[in-house]
Protein backbone atom coordinates (compact mmCIF):
# COMPACT_ATOMS: atom_id res chain seq x y z
CA UNK A 1 0.00 0.00 0.00
CA UNK A 2 2.77 2.38 0.54
CA UNK A 3 4.24 2.01 -2.46
CA UNK A 4 1.01 2.68 -4.19
CA UNK A 5 0.89 5.83 -2.38
CA UNK A 6 4.51 7.13 -3.09
CA UNK A 7 3.69 6.02 -6.72
CA UNK A 8 0.42 8.01 -6.69
CA UNK A 9 2.17 10.57 -5.09
CA UNK A 10 4.66 10.71 -7.83
CA UNK A 11 2.43 10.98 -10.68
CA UNK A 12 0.40 13.43 -8.99
CA UNK A 13 3.57 15.97 -8.65
CA UNK A 14 5.29 15.03 -11.78
CA UNK A 15 1.51 15.74 -13.46
CA UNK A 16 1.20 19.25 -11.84
CA UNK A 17 5.00 20.01 -13.36
CA UNK A 18 3.78 18.36 -16.98
CA UNK A 19 0.88 20.69 -16.62
CA UNK A 20 2.62 23.64 -16.21
CA UNK A 21 4.97 22.83 -19.02
CA UNK A 22 2.49 22.01 -21.59
CA UNK A 23 0.54 25.49 -20.81
CA UNK A 24 4.18 27.03 -21.69
CA UNK A 25 3.71 26.22 -25.03
CA UNK A 26 0.20 27.90 -24.84
CA UNK A 27 1.24 31.04 -22.97
CA UNK A 28 3.56 31.31 -25.22
CA UNK A 29 1.18 30.95 -28.37
CA UNK A 30 -0.59 34.77 -27.88
CA UNK A 31 2.42 36.36 -27.41
CA UNK A 32 4.55 35.24 -30.41
CA UNK A 33 1.46 34.93 -33.00
CA UNK A 34 0.15 38.62 -31.96
CA UNK A 35 3.82 40.18 -32.41
CA UNK A 36 6.20 38.31 -34.72
CA UNK A 37 4.49 37.55 -37.92
CA UNK A 38 3.07 34.76 -39.36
CA UNK A 39 6.10 32.98 -41.56
CA UNK A 40 8.65 33.99 -38.27
CA UNK A 41 6.08 31.96 -35.91
CA UNK A 42 6.49 29.55 -38.45
CA UNK A 43 10.49 29.51 -38.36
CA UNK A 44 10.03 30.01 -34.36
CA UNK A 45 7.77 26.41 -34.91
CA UNK A 46 10.81 24.60 -37.17
CA UNK A 47 12.90 25.49 -34.10
CA UNK A 48 11.37 23.75 -31.90
CA UNK A 49 10.73 20.62 -34.27
CA UNK A 50 14.43 20.74 -34.81
CA UNK A 51 15.54 20.99 -31.23
CA UNK A 52 13.62 18.01 -30.72
CA UNK A 53 15.23 15.45 -32.55
CA UNK A 54 18.63 16.07 -31.51
CA UNK A 55 18.59 13.98 -27.93
CA UNK A 56 16.61 11.24 -29.48
CA UNK A 57 19.28 11.47 -32.51
CA UNK A 58 22.60 12.26 -31.27
CA UNK A 59 22.23 10.12 -28.00
CA UNK A 60 22.45 6.68 -29.57
CA UNK A 61 19.16 5.53 -26.71
CA UNK A 62 21.92 6.47 -23.94
CA UNK A 63 19.38 8.00 -21.56
CA UNK A 64 16.62 5.60 -21.78
CA UNK A 65 19.59 2.85 -21.19
CA UNK A 66 20.61 5.01 -17.92
CA UNK A 67 16.78 4.78 -17.16
CA UNK A 68 16.75 0.77 -17.78
CA UNK A 69 19.93 0.23 -15.85
CA UNK A 70 20.62 2.43 -12.96
CA UNK A 71 17.77 2.41 -10.48
CA UNK A 72 19.24 -1.20 -9.10
CA UNK A 73 22.49 0.13 -8.37
CA UNK A 74 23.34 0.55 -5.36
CA UNK A 75 27.33 1.53 -4.90
CA UNK A 76 28.10 5.30 -5.40
CA UNK A 77 31.41 3.95 -7.49
CA UNK A 78 28.88 2.18 -9.84
CA UNK A 79 26.67 4.84 -10.22
CA UNK A 80 29.64 6.95 -11.17
CA UNK A 81 30.53 4.55 -14.07
CA UNK A 82 27.25 4.53 -15.69
CA UNK A 83 26.77 8.21 -15.59
CA UNK A 84 30.64 9.26 -16.40
CA UNK A 85 30.68 6.61 -19.07
CA UNK A 86 27.05 7.96 -20.93
CA UNK A 87 28.61 11.01 -19.94
CA UNK A 88 31.70 11.80 -21.70
CA UNK A 89 30.36 9.72 -24.74
CA UNK A 90 26.99 11.95 -25.39
CA UNK A 91 29.37 15.01 -24.91
CA UNK A 92 31.40 13.47 -28.15
CA UNK A 93 28.50 12.46 -30.31
CA UNK A 94 26.41 15.90 -29.63
CA UNK A 95 29.38 17.76 -29.89
CA UNK A 96 30.03 16.29 -33.52
CA UNK A 97 26.60 17.25 -34.77
CA UNK A 98 26.53 20.21 -33.86
CA UNK A 99 29.13 20.93 -35.33
CA UNK A 100 28.12 19.68 -38.86
CA UNK A 101 24.83 21.32 -38.55
CA UNK A 102 26.99 24.73 -37.94
CA UNK A 103 28.95 23.91 -41.37
CA UNK A 104 26.07 23.02 -43.04
CA UNK A 105 23.90 26.01 -42.11
CA UNK A 106 23.46 28.04 -45.29
CA UNK A 107 22.16 24.98 -46.63
CA UNK A 108 19.35 24.25 -43.69
CA UNK A 109 18.70 27.85 -43.28
CA UNK A 110 17.32 27.86 -47.45
CA UNK A 111 15.89 24.44 -47.09
CA UNK A 112 13.56 25.25 -43.85
CA UNK A 113 14.31 28.08 -42.28
CA UNK A 114 13.13 31.09 -44.48
CA UNK A 115 16.93 31.60 -45.50
CA UNK A 116 17.48 32.98 -41.67
CA UNK A 117 21.38 31.78 -40.76
CA UNK A 118 21.11 33.78 -37.59
CA UNK A 119 18.72 31.75 -36.55
CA UNK A 120 20.31 27.65 -37.37
CA UNK A 121 23.96 29.06 -36.55
CA UNK A 122 22.15 29.64 -32.84
CA UNK A 123 20.21 26.17 -33.18
CA UNK A 124 23.61 24.73 -33.54
CA UNK A 125 24.31 26.00 -29.89
CA UNK A 126 21.57 25.02 -28.42
CA UNK A 127 20.99 21.52 -29.63
CA UNK A 128 24.60 20.66 -27.47
CA UNK A 129 23.37 21.58 -24.49
CA UNK A 130 19.85 20.26 -25.11
CA UNK A 131 21.65 16.97 -24.87
CA UNK A 132 23.86 17.50 -22.34
CA UNK A 133 20.07 18.63 -20.09
CA UNK A 134 18.46 15.91 -21.55
CA UNK A 135 21.12 13.54 -20.30
CA UNK A 136 21.06 14.84 -16.32
CA UNK A 137 17.30 15.12 -16.43
CA UNK A 138 17.00 11.00 -16.90
CA UNK A 139 19.97 10.65 -14.60
CA UNK A 140 17.38 12.41 -12.02
CA UNK A 141 14.53 10.10 -13.48
CA UNK A 142 16.65 7.07 -13.23
CA UNK A 143 17.05 8.09 -9.21
CA UNK A 144 13.49 9.06 -8.88
CA UNK A 145 14.42 12.11 -8.01
CA UNK A 146 11.37 13.22 -8.43
CA UNK A 147 11.06 16.33 -6.56
CA UNK A 148 14.77 17.78 -8.49
CA UNK A 149 13.09 16.61 -11.52
CA UNK A 150 10.03 18.63 -10.96
CA UNK A 151 12.34 21.80 -9.58
CA UNK A 152 14.41 21.52 -13.33
CA UNK A 153 11.48 21.34 -15.57
CA UNK A 154 9.39 23.91 -13.67
CA UNK A 155 12.55 26.56 -13.67
CA UNK A 156 13.05 25.74 -17.15
CA UNK A 157 9.83 26.82 -18.05
CA UNK A 158 9.44 29.99 -16.33
CA UNK A 159 12.78 31.11 -17.87
CA UNK A 160 11.46 29.90 -21.03
CA UNK A 161 8.17 31.63 -20.35
CA UNK A 162 9.72 34.90 -19.11
CA UNK A 163 12.95 35.18 -21.18
CA UNK A 164 11.29 34.21 -24.56
CA UNK A 165 8.60 36.70 -23.87
CA UNK A 166 10.67 39.55 -22.81
CA UNK A 167 12.96 39.17 -26.31
CA UNK A 168 9.77 39.13 -28.56
CA UNK A 169 7.92 41.94 -26.40
CA UNK A 170 11.29 44.29 -27.08
CA UNK A 171 11.01 43.80 -30.44
CA UNK A 172 13.58 41.28 -31.40
CA UNK A 173 11.59 38.98 -33.05
CA UNK A 174 11.92 35.10 -34.12
CA UNK A 175 16.05 36.22 -33.35
CA UNK A 176 15.53 36.98 -30.26
CA UNK A 177 13.55 34.44 -29.01
CA UNK A 178 15.89 31.98 -30.40
CA UNK A 179 18.51 33.76 -28.40
CA UNK A 180 16.43 33.62 -25.25
CA UNK A 181 16.69 29.92 -25.81
CA UNK A 182 20.56 29.55 -25.46
CA UNK A 183 20.77 31.82 -22.66
CA UNK A 184 17.94 29.53 -20.90
CA UNK A 185 19.86 26.20 -21.39
CA UNK A 186 23.46 27.85 -20.24
CA UNK A 187 21.17 28.60 -17.03
CA UNK A 188 19.54 24.86 -16.79
CA UNK A 189 23.26 23.33 -17.52
CA UNK A 190 24.67 25.11 -14.87
CA UNK A 191 21.90 24.37 -12.46
CA UNK A 192 21.57 20.91 -13.17
CA UNK A 193 25.70 20.19 -13.33
CA UNK A 194 25.76 21.25 -9.85
CA UNK A 195 22.87 19.37 -8.70
CA UNK A 196 24.21 16.00 -9.99
CA UNK A 197 28.11 16.64 -9.43
CA UNK A 198 27.22 17.56 -5.88
CA UNK A 199 25.72 14.35 -5.11
CA UNK A 200 27.92 11.71 -7.06
CA UNK A 201 31.40 13.69 -7.66
CA UNK A 202 33.30 13.21 -10.54
CA UNK A 203 35.25 10.20 -11.74
CA UNK A 204 36.75 9.51 -15.02
CA UNK A 205 35.10 6.60 -16.05
CA UNK A 206 36.54 3.22 -17.57
CA UNK A 207 34.00 2.29 -20.02
CA UNK A 208 33.76 -1.19 -19.35
CA UNK A 209 30.29 -1.43 -19.48
CA UNK A 210 29.42 0.94 -22.34
CA UNK A 211 29.44 -1.78 -24.99
CA UNK A 212 26.38 -3.00 -23.50
CA UNK A 213 24.27 0.15 -22.85
CA UNK A 214 25.15 0.53 -26.71
CA UNK A 215 23.73 -2.54 -27.32
CA UNK A 216 20.68 -1.94 -25.33
CA UNK A 217 20.29 1.89 -26.49
CA UNK A 218 20.99 1.96 -30.09
CA UNK A 219 18.37 -0.21 -31.61
CA UNK A 220 16.21 2.52 -29.53
CA UNK A 221 17.78 5.43 -32.27
CA UNK A 222 15.57 4.21 -35.05
CA UNK A 223 12.73 4.24 -33.06
CA UNK A 224 13.57 7.49 -31.46
CA UNK A 225 14.33 9.04 -34.96
CA UNK A 226 11.32 7.26 -36.70
CA UNK A 227 8.62 8.52 -33.57
CA UNK A 228 10.35 12.36 -34.23
CA UNK A 229 9.46 11.38 -38.02
CA UNK A 230 6.04 10.43 -37.14
CA UNK A 231 5.39 13.26 -34.36
CA UNK A 232 7.29 16.39 -36.32
CA UNK A 233 8.88 15.80 -39.93
CA UNK A 234 5.49 17.13 -40.99
CA UNK A 235 5.90 20.57 -40.36
CA UNK A 236 9.63 20.32 -42.45
CA UNK A 237 7.29 18.92 -45.37
CA UNK A 238 4.73 21.34 -45.19
CA UNK A 239 7.72 24.06 -44.82
CA UNK A 240 8.98 22.62 -47.96
CA UNK A 241 6.01 21.97 -50.32
CA UNK A 242 3.58 25.00 -48.79
CA UNK A 243 5.99 27.48 -46.78
CA UNK A 244 6.85 28.76 -43.33
CA UNK A 245 4.04 30.34 -43.28
CA UNK A 246 1.84 27.43 -43.33
CA UNK A 247 3.97 25.68 -40.64
CA UNK A 248 2.83 28.79 -38.74
CA UNK A 249 -1.26 28.07 -39.39
CA UNK A 250 -0.58 24.44 -38.56
CA UNK A 251 1.43 24.52 -35.30
CA UNK A 252 -1.15 26.10 -33.23
CA UNK A 253 -4.08 23.62 -33.95
CA UNK A 254 -1.53 20.82 -33.63
CA UNK A 255 -0.04 22.23 -29.91
CA UNK A 256 -3.24 22.36 -28.84
CA UNK A 257 -3.97 18.77 -29.49
CA UNK A 258 -0.95 17.43 -27.89
CA UNK A 259 -2.01 18.74 -24.62
CA UNK A 260 -3.78 15.85 -24.46
CA UNK A 261 -0.31 14.20 -24.05
CA UNK A 262 0.55 16.14 -20.44
CA UNK A 263 -2.25 12.81 -19.24
CA UNK A 264 0.26 10.53 -20.60
CA UNK A 265 3.73 12.08 -19.75
CA UNK A 266 3.65 11.46 -16.04
CA UNK A 267 3.43 7.82 -16.26
CA UNK A 268 5.75 7.60 -19.62
CA UNK A 269 8.45 9.11 -16.82
CA UNK A 270 7.77 7.27 -14.17
CA UNK A 271 6.89 3.89 -15.20
CA UNK A 272 10.81 2.39 -16.85
CA UNK A 273 12.20 2.86 -13.88
CA UNK A 274 9.16 1.59 -11.07
CA UNK A 275 8.45 -1.38 -13.54
CA UNK A 276 11.93 -2.24 -13.90
CA UNK A 277 12.69 -3.00 -10.02
CA UNK A 278 9.20 -5.35 -9.87
CA UNK A 279 9.93 -6.75 -13.12
CA UNK A 280 13.67 -7.61 -12.12
CA UNK A 281 12.32 -9.31 -8.67
CA UNK A 282 10.18 -11.68 -10.83
CA UNK A 283 7.36 -9.98 -9.35
CA UNK A 284 5.25 -10.28 -13.12
CA UNK A 285 1.23 -9.93 -11.10
CA UNK A 286 2.88 -6.57 -9.72
CA UNK A 287 3.72 -5.59 -12.86
CA UNK A 288 0.57 -6.02 -14.37
CA UNK A 289 -1.45 -4.29 -11.76
CA UNK A 290 0.16 -1.56 -12.44
CA UNK A 291 -0.03 -1.52 -15.88
CA UNK A 292 -3.19 -1.92 -15.73
CA UNK A 293 -4.58 0.52 -13.32
CA UNK A 294 -2.13 3.14 -14.65
CA UNK A 295 -4.12 2.09 -18.31
CA UNK A 296 -7.42 2.41 -16.34
CA UNK A 297 -7.48 5.71 -14.49
CA UNK A 298 -5.88 7.26 -17.61
CA UNK A 299 -8.39 6.37 -20.03
CA UNK A 300 -10.83 7.89 -17.74
CA UNK A 301 -9.14 11.26 -18.08
CA UNK A 302 -7.82 11.10 -21.26
CA UNK A 303 -10.71 9.90 -23.38
CA UNK A 304 -12.87 12.57 -22.37
CA UNK A 305 -9.74 15.64 -22.78
CA UNK A 306 -9.49 14.48 -26.56
CA UNK A 307 -13.46 14.87 -27.12
CA UNK A 308 -12.99 18.49 -25.57
CA UNK A 309 -10.74 19.45 -26.79
CA UNK A 310 -11.24 18.78 -30.57
CA UNK A 311 -14.71 19.94 -30.02
CA UNK A 312 -13.76 23.52 -28.06
CA UNK A 313 -10.39 23.67 -31.03
CA UNK A 314 -11.93 27.01 -32.53
CA UNK A 315 -13.00 29.44 -29.70
CA UNK A 316 -10.05 28.07 -27.60
CA UNK A 317 -7.49 28.87 -30.97
CA UNK A 318 -9.62 32.31 -31.34
CA UNK A 319 -8.81 33.31 -27.85
CA UNK A 320 -4.83 32.24 -27.84
CA UNK A 321 -4.05 33.19 -31.79
CA UNK A 322 -5.52 35.36 -34.31
CA UNK A 323 -8.15 34.49 -35.70
CA UNK A 324 -7.05 33.72 -39.17
CA UNK A 325 -4.87 31.13 -37.53
CA UNK A 326 -8.04 30.00 -35.98
CA UNK A 327 -9.91 29.70 -38.94
CA UNK A 328 -7.80 26.86 -40.34
CA UNK A 329 -5.99 25.58 -36.81
CA UNK A 330 -8.92 23.91 -35.53
CA UNK A 331 -9.14 21.84 -38.33
CA UNK A 332 -6.24 20.08 -37.00
CA UNK A 333 -6.89 19.48 -33.34
CA UNK A 334 -9.29 17.14 -33.42
CA UNK A 335 -6.59 14.96 -35.20
CA UNK A 336 -3.71 16.21 -33.35
CA UNK A 337 -5.55 14.93 -29.95
CA UNK A 338 -7.15 11.60 -31.41
CA UNK A 339 -3.04 10.98 -32.34
CA UNK A 340 -1.85 11.75 -29.09
CA UNK A 341 -4.17 9.88 -27.57
CA UNK A 342 -3.00 6.56 -29.49
CA UNK A 343 0.71 7.84 -28.51
CA UNK A 344 -0.31 7.65 -25.08
CA UNK A 345 -1.61 4.21 -25.43
CA UNK A 346 1.37 3.01 -26.87
CA UNK A 347 3.03 4.64 -23.69
CA UNK A 348 1.93 2.03 -21.66
CA UNK A 349 1.75 -0.79 -23.80
CA UNK A 350 5.24 -0.60 -24.96
CA UNK A 351 6.74 -0.92 -21.23
CA UNK A 352 6.33 -4.68 -21.72
CA UNK A 353 8.74 -4.68 -24.76
CA UNK A 354 11.17 -2.37 -22.82
CA UNK A 355 11.01 -4.74 -19.99
CA UNK A 356 11.66 -7.54 -21.96
CA UNK A 357 14.45 -5.77 -23.64
CA UNK A 358 13.47 -6.27 -26.90
CA UNK A 359 13.70 -2.37 -27.97
CA UNK A 360 14.72 -3.88 -31.79
CA UNK A 361 11.02 -4.28 -32.44
CA UNK A 362 10.04 -1.05 -31.27
CA UNK A 363 12.79 0.42 -33.56
CA UNK A 364 11.60 -1.44 -36.63
CA UNK A 365 8.03 -0.84 -35.53
CA UNK A 366 9.08 3.06 -35.60
CA UNK A 367 11.22 2.80 -38.79
CA UNK A 368 7.91 1.08 -40.67
CA UNK A 369 5.69 4.07 -39.22
CA UNK A 370 8.52 6.98 -40.57
CA UNK A 371 8.52 5.39 -44.03
CA UNK A 372 4.70 5.50 -44.13
CA UNK A 373 4.38 8.65 -42.42
CA UNK A 374 6.66 10.57 -44.94
CA UNK A 375 5.32 8.73 -47.98
CA UNK A 376 1.77 9.55 -46.83
CA UNK A 377 2.59 13.54 -46.48
CA UNK A 378 4.27 13.94 -49.73
CA UNK A 379 0.75 12.21 -51.14
CA UNK A 380 -1.73 14.36 -48.52
CA UNK A 381 -0.37 17.83 -47.81
CA UNK A 382 -0.25 18.95 -51.97
CA UNK A 383 -3.74 17.59 -52.25
CA UNK A 384 -5.65 17.99 -48.90
CA UNK A 385 -3.12 20.93 -47.33
CA UNK A 386 -2.36 20.82 -43.90
CA UNK A 387 -4.90 19.12 -43.33
CA UNK A 388 -3.02 16.20 -44.81
CA UNK A 389 -0.64 16.33 -42.64
CA UNK A 390 -2.74 15.65 -39.41
CA UNK A 391 -4.48 13.04 -41.06
CA UNK A 392 -1.47 11.28 -41.68
CA UNK A 393 -0.29 11.18 -37.93
CA UNK A 394 -3.69 9.64 -37.20
CA UNK A 395 -2.92 6.79 -39.52
CA UNK A 396 0.62 5.92 -38.51
CA UNK A 397 0.23 6.40 -34.62
CA UNK A 398 -2.62 4.06 -35.09
CA UNK A 399 -0.38 1.13 -37.13
CA UNK A 400 2.04 1.50 -34.75
CA UNK A 401 -0.05 1.18 -31.55
CA UNK A 402 -1.82 -1.95 -33.53
CA UNK A 403 1.67 -3.30 -34.30
CA UNK A 404 2.82 -2.62 -30.73
CA UNK A 405 -0.08 -4.56 -29.46
CA UNK A 406 0.67 -7.60 -31.29
CA UNK A 407 3.62 -7.80 -29.94
CA UNK A 408 3.43 -7.11 -26.68
CA UNK A 409 0.44 -8.66 -25.44
CA UNK A 410 1.61 -12.06 -26.41
CA UNK A 411 3.99 -12.21 -24.11
CA UNK A 412 3.06 -10.10 -20.55
CA UNK A 413 -1.03 -9.69 -20.84
CA UNK A 414 -2.47 -6.78 -18.26
CA UNK A 415 -6.14 -5.85 -18.08
CA UNK A 416 -6.97 -3.46 -20.46
CA UNK A 417 -10.58 -2.86 -19.52
CA UNK A 418 -12.36 -2.79 -22.79
CA UNK A 419 -15.73 -2.47 -21.13
CA UNK A 420 -14.28 0.91 -19.01
CA UNK A 421 -12.97 2.28 -22.35
CA UNK A 422 -16.22 1.79 -24.18
CA UNK A 423 -18.40 3.56 -21.27
CA UNK A 424 -15.80 6.40 -21.33
CA UNK A 425 -16.22 6.66 -25.01
CA UNK A 426 -20.21 7.08 -24.61
CA UNK A 427 -20.21 9.57 -21.74
CA UNK A 428 -17.75 11.56 -23.63
CA UNK A 429 -19.93 11.94 -26.80
CA UNK A 430 -22.94 12.89 -24.78
CA UNK A 431 -20.61 15.57 -22.72
CA UNK A 432 -19.86 16.36 -26.67
CA UNK A 433 -23.21 17.36 -27.30
CA UNK A 434 -23.32 19.32 -24.41
CA UNK A 435 -20.58 21.52 -25.95
CA UNK A 436 -22.76 21.72 -29.24
CA UNK A 437 -25.44 23.06 -27.15
CA UNK A 438 -23.30 25.59 -25.13
CA UNK A 439 -21.49 26.62 -28.01
CA UNK A 440 -19.12 29.31 -26.16
CA UNK A 441 -17.32 31.80 -27.29
CA UNK A 442 -14.56 33.55 -25.23
CA UNK A 443 -12.19 33.03 -22.31
CA UNK A 444 -15.18 32.67 -19.50
CA UNK A 445 -17.42 30.99 -21.71
CA UNK A 446 -15.02 28.75 -22.60
CA UNK A 447 -13.66 27.93 -19.08
CA UNK A 448 -17.34 27.48 -17.67
CA UNK A 449 -18.16 25.00 -20.43
CA UNK A 450 -15.44 23.22 -19.57
CA UNK A 451 -16.63 22.60 -15.97
CA UNK A 452 -20.38 21.96 -16.43
CA UNK A 453 -18.74 19.17 -19.14
CA UNK A 454 -16.50 17.85 -16.80
CA UNK A 455 -19.38 17.24 -14.18
CA UNK A 456 -21.60 16.47 -16.48
CA UNK A 457 -18.93 13.84 -18.03
CA UNK A 458 -18.11 12.05 -14.16
CA UNK A 459 -21.69 12.04 -13.61
CA UNK A 460 -22.38 9.57 -16.61
CA UNK A 461 -19.15 7.70 -16.04
CA UNK A 462 -20.62 7.11 -12.42
CA UNK A 463 -23.75 5.91 -13.22
CA UNK A 464 -22.75 3.76 -16.07
CA UNK A 465 -20.47 2.06 -13.10
CA UNK A 466 -17.11 3.11 -14.98
CA UNK A 467 -15.62 3.92 -11.43
CA UNK A 468 -17.26 3.31 -7.86
CA UNK A 469 -17.18 5.08 -4.39
CA UNK A 470 -14.72 2.20 -2.74
CA UNK A 471 -12.38 2.93 -5.65
CA UNK A 472 -12.70 6.94 -5.13
CA UNK A 473 -12.29 6.27 -1.38
CA UNK A 474 -9.18 3.94 -1.40
CA UNK A 475 -7.59 6.79 -4.21
CA UNK A 476 -8.30 9.04 -1.27
CA UNK A 477 -7.10 7.25 1.47
CA UNK A 478 -3.72 6.62 -0.83
CA UNK A 479 -2.84 9.95 -1.06
CA UNK A 480 -4.13 11.32 2.38
CA UNK A 481 -1.77 9.02 4.33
Amino acid sequence: MAEYKIFLQRVGLIGVVQLLTSLNGIILLPILTKNISIEEYGIWAQTMVTIGIFPGLVMLGLPYTMVRFLPALKKKIDIQEIFYSIFFFVVFTSGIASLLFYIFSDTIASMLFDNNIFVVKTISLIVFFECIISLFINYLRARQQIKRYSLSILLKTILEISIVSFFVLIGRGVNGAITGIVVIDIIIFIFLSYSVISEIGIRIPEFKDLREYLHFGIPTVPGNFSRWIVNSSDRYVIGILLGTASVGFYSPGYALGSLIGMFFAPLSFLLPATLSKSYDENDLEEVKKVLSYSFKYLMIIAIPATFGISFLSKPILSILSTPEIASQGYLITPFTALSTLLLGIYGIIVQVLVLEKRTIITGKIWLIAATLNLVLNFVFIPYFGIVGAAITTLIVFAIALILTMCYSTNSLKFDLNLKLILKSVVSSILMSFMIHILKPEGFISVLLTIMICALFYFTLLYILKGFNINELKLLYNLIKK
